[in-house]
């Protein structure tokens, strides 16, 4: 009878973990695609200017 509650009370927790974990992995991930987008802009002149070709 009381069984019920405490199943969705274990579940809940670890569904709200997940949810929280999905949040900081988006998060994270557009953090890491703007710094990337960052260094390609920054860098693609300074690349091409250190090389000498041949």
């Amino acid at each position: 009878m009381a069984s019920g509650p405490k199943k969705t009370d274990k579940t809940k927790p670890a569904a709200d973990r997940e949810d929280r974990l999905k949040a900081a992995l988006k998060a994270n991930m557009a953090k890491r695609k703007a710094q990337a987008r960052a260094r390609a802009d920054s860098g693609a002149g300074a690349d091409t200017a250190g090389k000498s070709e041949g």
